[in-house]
């Protein structure tokens, strides 16, 4: 028999809706299993999905021998505790963003995937899609000549006040949930972490941040901005300006989905604009895809806990920058990796 991974999910999260299709289509995945806290809440979420299986208990799940990957879509604040429970259960993991809330989190947690021999993946799903792969070759070839800014946004309008994304002791905040991916795209196309940053924020009561702006200065000379936010139209956009052109992507995020096609625009010196396709993939698939090639086949993590430990210690110095109101620099202890 063809070596598959048989999936099983750790809560009824809303997100599930766009991982589960893909599990399906993966040509080698198997849903097997969604497990709740709640046993009726587990087994209907299961008869809609037509996932054969469902559990009461996070643990009862980790305990079933013949499954052998877990998806965790948790509150962030819950990453850690049961990334490592899924580890030490020997269950290889697709953990949802952000990885952790601290890079000592992360720490904690790639060593208990290594020590039980497990990969551990987070889900930014645009990092495994071919669109920032032709990008970052398009920048390598010098199409743009040298990279000096870097500009990223995503935002969207949320006006439910008990939305867990607006919820700070849960790891909440515009940063978190929708800053991180233009924090890590930033990291992506600078290929290291950067060595100060300065961020500024607008709170609700609750002291969730539902407006953020930040900047990143690289020791390579490049420069990032960034925003995100729950109090502004949906907003998506990312580019990147060399000294000889931009290269902008209208759909960083999630290409291919709902609509929004892949592609990058590269805009000339002389301002002709001319569309460089992308494959077209679902980005949700790309993520199950590359836990399966990690797992099965030993090919080595596009995006690595390293990364993961550098996108999550430059959230950290960011919300210090926005709480002091000055420059806050990213110590060589806190950063991932490029």
């Amino acid at each position: 028999m063809t070596p598959t991974l048989t999936w099983g999910i750790l809560s009824t999260a809303r997100i599930n809706r766009r991982l589960i299709p893909e599990v399906k289509a993966a040509v080698r995945s198997t849903m097997l299993a969604v497990a709740s806290r709640n046993a009726d809440k587990a087994q209907e979420y299961a008869a809609q999905w037509n996932i054969p299986r469902a559990y009461g208990s996070y643990e009862d799940l980790l305990a079933a021998p013949d499954i052998n990957a877990v998806y965790i879509p948790l509150p962030n604040t819950l990453h850690k505790e049961w990334v490592i429970k899924a580890a030490q259960a020997g269950k290889h993991i697709l953990c949802e963003k952000p990885l952790a809330m601290t890079p000592a989190e992360v720490d904690e947690m790639t060593a208990a995937a290594r020590e039980n021999s497990v990969v551990l993946l987070e889900a930014f799903m645009y990092r495994m899609h071919p669109q920032l792969a032709t990008l970052k070759t398009l920048i390598a070839e010098g199409l743009i000549g040298k990279v000096k800014l870097i500009r990223a946004k995503f935002s969207f309008t949320l006006r439910d006040e008990n939305n867990i994304r607006l919820r700070k002791e849960l790891g909440g905040g515009s940063l978190w949930d929708v800053g991180c991916y233009p924090v890590s795209f930033a990291q992506a196309i600078a290929e290291e972490d950067p060595q100060s940053v300065f961020g500024w924020q607008r709170v609700n009561a609750g002291g969730a941040d539902v407006l953020f702006a930040g900047q990143m200065q690289y020791r390579n000379g490049i420069v990032a901005q960034i925003d995100a936010g729950f109090e502004m139209p949906f907003r998506a956009g990312a580019e990147v300006v060399g000294d000889e052109g931009v290269l902008t992507l209208p759909n960083p995020w999630i290409p291919d989905t709902e609509g929004k096609s892949s592609g990058i625009i590269h805009i000339a010196p002389d301002d002709t604009e001319t569309a460089i396709p992308t494959p077209v993939k679902n980005p949700y698939l790309c993520e199950v895809e590359a836990l399966e090639n990690a797992v099965l086949d030993g090919a080595p993590l596009r995006y690595t806990p390293t990364h993961s430990r550098g996108n999550v210690a430059t959230i950290n110095a960011l919300y210090r920058s926005a709480k002091r109101g000055a420059v806050e620099r990213v110590g060589e202890s806190e950063q991932g990796g490029k």
